[in-house]
């Protein structure tokens, strides 16, 4: 157990966790391990499995489901609130604890964290940034713990025995919009775009909410920035840190990372490397084998000479657009879930330029029905399996059919990766060939 952990700092201390996901959950855990009283709340009963009813009994946590209300933060110290869940919708069950800090579980378990932080967050690329990262600093023989947003709670990283010399997060607005001293070593922004407007309040809260990465860091820290944001971030002091612009301009290559988004990528991981040992040919060696994480812009095999492409992980559409501009072929492009904002317009001519053919799917249809019809022949299928099925009827060797949603999954499935598992069994299911009149547009 770490050093910095002791049974009684927290003695005496309410705590209050809400939303039962694997944060909530790590945060619970550690908290409990301070000896701070447990109150878990989450909304959704059905959330609750049997398994974490055991090991709230087990661990002695107040566990209550249902709506939240005062009584359920009442003589709270400490408010620890998932991703997803905002302190603004809390405002008036919060008013029953008002001198309770409200932090997300990144900022409580980065109170227990003496590794140096490499963290990056922006609207998309963060995953593929973060692999990168830490398959650079483990070529350089350092022990590296990968976690955050990825999958993997910061707070399980705090309570584990395991020895490492950096900690390498990929963060979302939502776990930063509540951080007050959180401070990486290193901070990334890859980019910043249109997202999760049906969460923040506005553009310039999710803006905001980014730039919190920086808020802490000392004049000794560096922040990394994408060179498109100089001109936004322009006499804004969002920073102590000695600031690396940064654009496409290494000539990393990767096989299996196509596009300019991703050269940029690479520059941004090979940068937040730089102070850890790894120089230019290590990076080159390790981008060279890299293989990035399923779901983002993920080849999955040819049939009939039409390749298939999964980028279910494209939730936003700048991740789309990213996406369609790295291909040099004819683009099929598949697309439709939960909206969250975007500027379609904006797209029509890189859609003139290299789609020949929309498949929608799902949500959101009266969405890209406006926007593309007229523009490129656009079909809509109730189901992800059915507009495959029909896109691939009428393909044309030497096409790709590209799975790039521009949405979120939740319409249909439970997250990105089951949207992106389904495309993938429809895909095996299809035949050798398609069956339709190659090359007609759909």
């Amino acid at each position: 157990m770490r050093e910095m952990l002791h049974t009684d700092q927290l003695r005496g201390h309410q705590a209050v966790v809400a939303g039962a996901g694997a944060s909530g959950r790590s945060a619970a855990k550690l908290l409990s391990r301070l000896g701070a009283a447990v109150r878990f709340l989450e909304k959704n009963p059905a959330a609750v499995s049997d398994e974490f009813r055991a090991e709230a009994v087990s661990l002695g946590y107040d566990l209550r489901t249902g709506e939240h209300g005062p009584a359920d933060f009442a003589g709270a110290d400490l408010v620890v609130l998932s991703p997803g869940i905002r302190a603004a919708n809390l405002a008036p069950a919060l008013a029953a604890c008002p001198g309770a800090q409200v932090v997300s579980e990144l900022e409580l378990a980065s109170w227990f964290t003496p590794e140096p932080i490499v963290a990056v967050t922006g609207s998309n690329g963060k995953t593929t940034t973060v692999m990168l990262i830490s398959a650079l600093l483990e070529a350089a023989g350092r022990r590296v713990f990968t976690g955050g947003n990825i999958g993997t709670p910061l707070s399980d990283h705090v309570l584990s025995e395991e020895p490492a010399d950096v900690v390498v997060l990929e963060v979302s607005s939502f776990q930063l919009q509540l951080t007050k001293t959180f401070r990486p070593k290193v901070a990334v922004l890859l980019n910043f775009a249109a997202n999760h407007l049906d969460w923040h309040a506005d553009l310039d809260e999710y803006l905001d909410a980014k730039l919190r990465i920086f808020a802490t860091q000392r004049p000794d820290d560096t922040a990394i920035v994408s060179e498109e944001l100089r001109d936004l971030l322009s006499g804004r002091p969002f920073t102590r840190a000695g600031v690396t612009w940064y654009a496409a301009a290494s000539g990393f290559l990767c096989p299996r990372l196509a596009g300019v988004h991703n050269q940029a990528n690479m520059e941004a991981a090979y940068l937040a490397c730089r102070a850890f040992g790894v120089d230019i040919k290590l990076a080159r060696q390790v981008f060279a084998d890299f293989v990035p994480a399923p779901h983002r812009i993920q080849i999955i095999g040819e049939k009939g000479g039409v390749l298939f492409v999964d980028d279910s992980k494209a939730t936003t559409v700048t991740a789309m657009e990213a996406a369609i501009r790295s291909f040099d072929r004819p683009v099929r492009l598949l697309c439709g879930g939960v909206w969250k904002g975007g500027d379609l317009e904006a797209m029509l001519p890189l859609v003139k330029e290299k789609v020949v053919a929309v498949g929608l799917f799902g949500g959101s249809r009266e969405v890209f029905e406006t926007a593309f019809a007229g523009v490129v022949p656009v079909r809509y299928a109730p189901t992800l399996a059915e507009a495959v099925a029909r896109i691939y009827a009428d393909a044309a060797p030497g096409d790709a059919v590209l799975l790039s949603p521009g949405t979120s999954s939740f319409d249909q499935y439970p997250n990105y990766k089951a949207r992106g598992r389904d495309f993938q069994q429809a895909f095996a299911a299809l035949p050798a060939t398609p069956a339709g009149g190659a090359g007609q547009g759909a």
